[in-house]
């Protein structure tokens, strides 16, 4: 075998290695084309450090999808997520961002159409009774109407960026269950909470793999972290309000972003 034809066999094997064990290649190779959508746990509610151009849609500049596209230098990105959206207001409002030349989506979207806001705000003004039973309706909510709006939102989707590997990643739960607080919501009430947070992402994932898409889980990447652990990467209610049981920044750099990396 000549010096060349031993140089370009080795080369293509080290090529096959590197895939074989998923080691880094070139960043914008593995860019492409990024659009990022959602509501607040992709815009970085929570994280601070707002980008004036997103007024009050509070686009993070230590949101995962920002992190991501520094790390990776996508040939184009496009972060569009906004506090407070819907699976409606997604479709309505950032699908115009994709395009036939994407090739990476991100999306958090369901927990506002089942009133994220409204059931925590319930639980922590109001009674055990009155929280659990604010929970229930949101589950209820979360297995009756959510579901045909995730399809309608993929839809949208996949239509505008049919060669996109789309990433739909779910929430974290809230509370660890026999935990460090020693005030605020009852054990009761936390659970209750919890099991919603898994009835929402077992939504997400089986609605994401009916449509081809990647479903990631942040749960994992959150154990240990929740609130009452006494390492919670989620705020508990704070001022501003709005940043209350949101990823705190290290919850964007620890957690989202970790579970978006394993999978895009």
């Amino acid at each position: 075998m000549s010096v060349r034809s031993l140089g370009a066999y080795l080369a293509t094997l080290a090529m096959g290695a590197a895939a074989v064990l998923g080691l880094a290649q070139p960043a914008s190779a593995a860019g492409g084309n990024y659009v990022a959508l959602g509501d607040s746990y992709s815009s970085g509610v929570g994280a601070g450090s707002y980008t004036s151009e997103s007024g009050d849609c509070l686009r993070s500049t230590k949101a995962y999808p920002q992190l991501w596209a520094n790390a990776n230098a996508p040939s184009s990105f496009r972060f569009v997520a906004c506090s407070g959206a819907t699976t409606s207001s997604v479709a309505s409002g950032q699908l115009g961002a994709l395009s036939s030349s994407t090739t990476l989506v991100s999306v958090t979207a369901g927990g506002n159409d089942v009133g994220f806001a409204d059931v925590m705000q319930t639980c922590v003004l109001q009674s055990q009774a009155t929280c659990v039973s604010r929970v229930n309706t949101a589950v209820s909510q979360m297995q009756s109407t959510l579901p045909g709006r995730l399809d309608s939102l993929y839809t949208g989707i996949r239509s505008r960026s049919p060669q996109a590997h789309v990433v739909v990643l779910g929430y974290p739960r809230f509370y660890k269950l026999s935990g460090s607080c020693i005030a605020g919501l009852t054990e009761t009430e936390r659970g209750a909470i919890n099991n919603a947070s898994d009835v929402l992402n077992g939504v997400l994932a089986k609605r994401a793999a009916n449509a081809g898409f990647t479903f990631s889980s942040v749960v994992d990447e959150f154990t240990g972290h929740e609130l009452c652990s006494g390492d919670a990467w989620l705020h508990s209610v704070t001022l501003p309000v709005t940043n209350s049981y949101h990823p705190k920044a290290i919850g964007q750099s620890g957690g989202y972003l970790p579970a978006l990396r394993s999978v895009a």
